[in-house]
């Protein structure tokens, strides 16, 4: 819950007297997936700095530093009433901290006559709605200020009048206070003489808090049933609360004092990752993004002009947000901004983000104006067209007496309400917003209630794959079953049930794509449990754990812990973050006729990694058309951006428009294109010491899958492409240094690839990347065969070898991939252009001039100075090698056992030095060629066990299965006997070394 954030930083910057905007940075808790996650606090605060370090770099600390920062991270506890307060520490600082140094100067500058804004800015989760309007008995800054500006105006004198009106709107654009919705929104215009306004907006006469109160509820309700109708979520759009005050003070003549409050909730200013958007040819099209963008545009602008830079034009009409709010950054206001900070190390980038764009808003002044006998901007933006024709004939207490009607209709609604909450069950919503969460009520009443989106039911629901009889809830003897209609989505407690389910108390009902209900239960089956851990993650866990996917699927705790890796729970909570977007996508593609399947994969990063190292997963979405069988693999980034965007395209659809769209505009298209499909890891250690390898790798796919078997071929060879015997083996691979190094990639074939069993018209390529190329090779396409010959040999070459190089083939692998091909795609390229080729046509790796001539004269230097030091080292080795050829001379001179005690037992000198180092040598030499043998029977062994692996009995021909049988027995038999050979052959050798070690040191003493 966002009511359990961490910490609040208050950021006020003042300038001149009357001239001023505030900045208010609110850190939260750790909210709970971030507390599942393991996730740490990476903020800190000193006086009015606060600083941020980077989770990857804990010394890479950036401070940033503002007027005012508020701690409440840590150092509070719960009251009796649910107030979160000091725990006796002097940092913390809770809701009415915030509010006395914040809204009270908001209600000043009202009463003064100037207008106020207060916008809230931050990611989705970090707080801005808590910080705003508040959790439970935790009250956020607009209650606490209109409840405050009653109080004031009810014990003012007699002789003034004071008019307060309240609109309450979301951006785009709904207006939830008026009763009818209009098909695609309000509309803002421009008048000459008005300014902008929000066409058909409807201002709501208030004389105390209660009412005022009320019209929130009535708001959040209506904001409810939209994101629910429109299947969009509350963090894309922005809420605006506006109270329009006028005073007028009756003296000698009348003087009127007129000033508007702006109270602003921005959407989610999550970031796109470059991983996704970039690549989409579909930037982000949604406007509150835009906005968003827009609004960054013009703080940026503003500041420049702030420090007396030149500034052509300042974007306020690339927006609507920017519109409303012109007065509020370019002049005619006091302006408030709250920044909520998330804490945790996993929000880092995004947190950083919102400090620097909070740092930019503080370098521009706002100038506050005076508003007495004329209307203000602000003023005009909330100018009503009802109200500009009726506002001639009606007085201020005429407009209250209607406004005082509908409230008395209301409160006799919410009676009715609580009463039926004691006697009947009901559902109550959940929503991904916890400030939109249990406000709608759908009643069970005795007998049988129909719920769908036909008028005639009982229970009417709007949503994504609602349809017009959906289910039946049948209430009876003190029990309430539910029974979904025909081809009618509907889960209870994560499980899709077809048939009539008894329903208990708490039980969690998702109908259609992800319309969420708690059911509560009938008063006698209640109980004192507490409802508000069932939250829209605990659906979404629950639906996720139904489906088999969970952390343990995602990877193992490591030794030592008791839970698994923070980033694999990151992995765990972006899944189940991303079910209902892939699910509404879905519903949206199958009621616009579009064909597509999305689901949702998680990619092993490790893969693609050349050392093997176990790297995070991320999340990806596949994407398949159910006709044709195309497939499309889409990044997390990607596959959010388009999702908006087809909410756009489906709300028009909703509102009887055509929904067809020409191809490059549709988000549910894509070009065919080549699709990743699996990748395998070859060593390349055996080339280091000029062995062969031929190796059968499996190629998994991002779930870690077998989707076909590569047969590989590593050769050493020299110039001309002869291959090399054992005789050519190295021990050492710094033999190799500085000397011509060529080997040869021989790809035969691939077997049983899964790709192209999918459909008719696909193809397979493969890719890999050797060392310092510039781009990868591909082979030559092969088109519908599904064990595809491939037989295509590639020769390198590397002139001068270096040392990078021969520590890449110590420690590196091979990344093999495979590429599936679909009719229409591009192919890869195949060819050898842009590579760097020698005489004989062999491909150039280690390629040390051509990166340094790239590069800056200071790298140039420092591999110059590398290259002097590898050349000493070099002679160092050469030497070492002539004194060891030295000693393995002398060695062969030691006829008998005799000779050697006798040699021995002489006194020490220099020659006993030189022999002791002979011998010394001889056991590594020895040591080494015994593991060198050791390797080349481990990789006949391991060619053994592959092809057992892969040795698949008959399916339905029982009288091969006795061969197979007695073949499979005789590998296995010839599979055992070769192990055991290997290990006890090395054992021998290893054995024979240390006996030889010991009788020489035995024979050395004195």
């Amino acid at each position: 819950y966002v009511k359990e954030r961490v910490g609040k930083i208050i950021l006020k910057h003042d300038f001149l007297v009357g001239d001023c905007i505030y900045f208010d940075t609110a850190i939260m808790i750790l909210i709970q997936r971030e507390k599942d996650a393991g996730s740490r606090c990476v903020i800190s605060m000193d006086s009015n700095s606060t600083s941020i370090y980077d989770p990857r770099n804990p010394g890479h600390v950036k401070t940033f530093t503002f007027d005012l920062a508020y701690w409440s991270h840590s150092g509070f506890l719960k009251d009796e009433n649910g107030m979160l307060i000091s725990a006796g520490s002097n940092s913390y600082a809770g809701q009415r901290e915030v509010f006395c140094d914040l809204g009270q100067g908001v209600l000043q500058s009202a009463w003064q006559g100037y207008n106020a804004t207060l916008l809230a800015y931050g990611q989705t989760g970090s707080g801005k709605s808590y910080s705003m309007i508040g959790y439970g008995a935790n009250r956020g800054l607009v209650p606490s200020l209109c409840e405050e500006l009653c109080k004031a105006i009810q014990s003012q004198e007699k002789n003034k009048q004071y008019q307060v009106r309240l609109a309450q709107i979301v951006i785009y654009f709904q207006d939830l206070l008026s009763k009818t919705r209009k098909p695609g929104g309000l509309k803002i215009r421009e008048d000459q003489q008005q300014g902008f306004y929000v066409d058909g907006l409807k201002l709501v006469p208030c004389d105390n808090y209660a009412q005022i109160e009320r019209l929130m509820d009535q708001g959040n309700k209506m904001r409810t049933t939209a994101t629910t109708t429109m299947n969009a979520s509350s963090s894309r759009s922005h809420m605006v609360i506006t109270i329009q005050f006028k005073q007028v003070i009756f003296l000698d003549e009348a003087i009127t004092k007129q000033s508007v409050i702006n109270l602003v909730d921005l959407a989610g200013s999550e970031r796109q990752k470059s991983s996704g958007s970039e690549k989409d040819r579909l930037k982000e099209g949604t406007r509150v993004n835009l906005s968003l963008t827009t609004l960054g545009n013009v703080i940026r602008a503003l500041a420049e002009v702030a420090t007396g830079r030149k500034v052509l034009h300042i974007p306020y009409r690339d927006s609507v947000l920017t519109k409303l709010l012109q007065s509020a950054l370019g002049g005619n206001s006091r302006t408030i901004m709250i920044a909520a900070l998330s804490p945790a190390d996993i929000c880092y980038e995004e947190t950083l983000s919102t400090l620097r764009y909070a740092e930019r808003a503080c370098c521009f002044p706002c100038r506050r104006l005076g508003s007495s006998c004329l209307s203000s901007p602000e003023l005009r933006l909330l100018a009503e067209s009802e109200g500009r024709t009726r506002s001639a004939q009606m007085t201020w207490e005429a407009r209250l007496e209607e406004a005082r009607q509908e409230w008395e209709q209301q409160y006799s609604a919410m009676t009715q309400e609580r009463w039926m909450m004691e006697t009947f069950p009901y559902l109550l919503n959940i929503n991904e917003d916890p400030q939109l969460s249990w406000v709608l009520k759908h009643f069970i009443q005795d007998g049988t209630c129909d719920v769908g989106q036909s008028t005639s039911n009982a229970i009417i629901l709007r949503g994504l794959g609602i349809l017009d009889k959906h289910a039946t809830f049948t209430n009876a003897d003190g029990k309430v079953t539910l029974a979904p209609r025909d081809k009618c989505k509907v889960v209870v407690n994560g499980v899709t049930i077809t048939g009539e389910t008894e329903l208990q108390h708490s039980d969690r009902v998702i109908l259609g794509s992800n319309s969420a209900y708690l059911y509560v239960g009938p008063p006698a089956q209640r109980t004192e449990e507490d409802l508000s851990r069932y939250d829209y993650d605990f659906f979404q866990s629950e639906l996720a754990a139904a489906e088999g996917f969970s952390v343990d699927k995602l990877g193992t705790v490591g030794s030592g812990q008791d839970r698994a890796d923070p980033s694999v729970l990151a992995v765990f909570h972006d899944y189940i973050k991303l079910m209902p977007l892939v699910e509404g996508a879905n519903q949206m593609s199958q009621e616009l006729r579009k064909d597509l399947k999305f689901e949702l994969k998680v990619k092993n990063l490790a893969l693609s990694d050349s050392r093997g190292h176990d790297l995070q997963k991320e999340i990806t979405v596949k994407v398949t058309h159910e006709t044709t069988q195309q497939v499309w693999v889409w990044s997390k980034a990607k596959f959010i951006n388009r999702k908006f965007l087809m909410e756009e395209l489906y709300q028009r659809f909703l509102e009887g428009e055509d929904p067809a769209v020409n191809q490059d505009s549709d988000p549910f298209w894509d070009p065919v294109e080549a699709v990743h499909v699996g990748s395998a890891h070859v060593w390349l250690q055996a080339l280091a010491y000029c062995m062969r390898l031929e190796e059968r790798a499996e190629l998994l796919n991002s779930e870690g899958l077998e989707e076909a078997v590569v047969l590989i071929n590593l050769s050493p060879c020299s110039s001309d492409g002869r291959f090399f015997g054992e005789d050519e083996m190295v021990t050492d691979p710094l033999e190799l240094l500085e000397r011509r190094v060529d080997f040869q990639i021989h790809i035969a074939e691939c077997l049983g690839v899964k790709w192209l069993q999918g459909a008719v018209g696909r193809g397979i390529q493969i890719g890999y990347r050797v060392y310092d190329l510039p781009r990868c090779l591909y082979t030559k396409p092969v088109w519908e065969n599904f064990n595809p010959k491939i037989e295509e040999t590639v020769h390198f070459s590397a002139l001068n070898a270096s040392c990078e190089f021969l520590n890449y083939l110590q420690k590196n692998a091979l990344i093999v991939d495979l590429w599936g091909l679909q009719e229409g795609c591009m192919e890869m390229d195949s060819s050898l252009d842009g590579l760097l080729l020698t005489a004989e046509g062999t491909i150039v790796v280690d390629n040390v001039k051509a990166f340094t001539a790239s590069n800056v004269p200071e790298l140039y230097r420092k591999l110059l100075q590398m290259e002097q030091e590898t050349e000493l080292l070099r002679e160092l080795n050469r030497a070492l090698r002539e004194e060891n050829a030295l000693l393995k001379d002398k060695l062969k001179k030691w006829d008998s056992p005799t000779k050697a005690v006798k040699m021995m037992k002489q006194p020490a000198t220099s020659r006993d030095a030189e022999e002791m180092c002979s011998h010394r040598t001889s056991c590594d030499t020895e040591l080494a060629k015994a593991l060198k043998i050791f390797y080349q029977n481990m990789s006949v062994v391991r060619q053994q066990f592959l092809q057992l692996k892969h040795f698949r009995p008959p399916e339905d021909n029982l009288q091969v299965l006795r061969l197979f049988t007695e073949t499979q027995s005789q590998m296995i038999s010839d599979f055992g006997q070769q192990l055991e050979s290997t290990v006890h052959k090395l054992k021998s050798d290893v054995a024979l070394i240390v006996k030889k070690k010991r009788e020489y040191t035995a024979y050395s003493k004195p």
